[in-house]
């Protein structure tokens, strides 16, 4: 099957997943982690690409970055060029390490870019590794609570927020975010599949018909297709509901039923545990 082509963005932002074949992890060791920042930082300096956040998890990699003249295809190749090469090495093997190269979507506003922003943060708070995203070190929330990083760029998001008090305080609070998730990518519902599951349970054939129906009943059938495994944006899209509206219904959802819905989601295979008496290179 032909690669799908990289849709180029107007403001050239960019939330990139890239994970390892087979889900397998990515990193070792601390060792591994630490190479993978100095790739990182390289090839930042080489490509000239801006990082405004990225998060190391054992078996994918967030970034969040914005690319300068050269192509983000580029980028990527010299990235995973050089961090598999020293990988393949240090571990005796050949082949590839990266499934499908990486993934990515164009973050086309500042509105999405803030949400895409937490996102990536709280990601190791969402896979049960840490209680809060200031208690995982292989992350930019570091940078951004130092008001510095040696290879994030956190001027463009304190500009955004109107300083670097406003953006911590967006940045610590609880969230149920969406980006590009991981979660949707593993289950594959496609939107003609979300269709059909939203005709299904609302006996709507169209999304105006959707809108004819009663706040309540719309309410209850948003929960069922949130129970149904789609996720809050493809609800939205199918159905015609803001997804503001979509969350404020999700969040009626009984505990036991999203604990079921929960245990579905990716997490992570290997528990993270943070030695606080480990001398770590300041890389963020």
């Amino acid at each position: 099957m032909p690669r799908k082509a990289i849709t180029k963005g107007s403001t050239n932002i960019y939330h990139i997943m890239m994970r390892r074949i087979n889900k397998q992890v990515i990193f070792e060791d601390d060792g591994d982690r630490r190479f993978f920042l100095k790739t990182l930082g390289h090839c930042k300096e080489v490509s000239g690409f801006r990082l405004y956040a990225f998060c190391l998890m054992s078996n994918h990699v967030h970034l969040l970055m914005e690319t300068g003249e050269e192509p983000l295809e580029t980028v990527f190749k010299r990235i995973g060029s050089g961090y598999v090469k020293w990988y393949n090495q240090k571990y005796q093997r050949v082949g590839h390490l990266f499934q499908d190269r990486f993934r990515s979507e164009n973050v086309e506003d500042e509105r999405y870019f803030m949400t895409v922003l937490r996102y990536i943060l709280w990601t190791p708070v969402k896979a049960g590794m840490v209680f809060m995203p200031d208690r995982y070190p292989w992350s930019s929330y570091r940078a951004y609570e130092k008001g510095g990083g040696t290879i994030t760029d956190t001027d463009y998001a304190e500009a955004v927020f109107g300083g670097r008090d406003q953006l911590m305080a967006f940045c610590s609070q609880e969230n149920d975010d969406e980006a590009m998730d991981e979660n949707e990518y593993l289950w594959r519902i496609q939107d003609d599949e979300a269709i059909g599951i939203m005709n299904r349970i609302s006996k709507c054939s169209s999304v105006s018909e959707f809108q004819q129906l009663s706040k309540e009943l719309k309410q209850f059938y948003i929960r069922e297709m949130y129970l149904a495994k789609m996720s809050k944006r493809q609800i939205s899209r199918v159905t015609g509901m803001a997804v503001q509206t979509v969350s404020k219904a999700v969040q009626e959802i009984d505990p036991d039923q999203m604990a079921a819905r929960n245990a579905l989601k990716f997490h992570e295979t290997e528990p993270f545990v943070f030695d606080e008496n480990t001398e770590q290179e300041e890389v963020w």
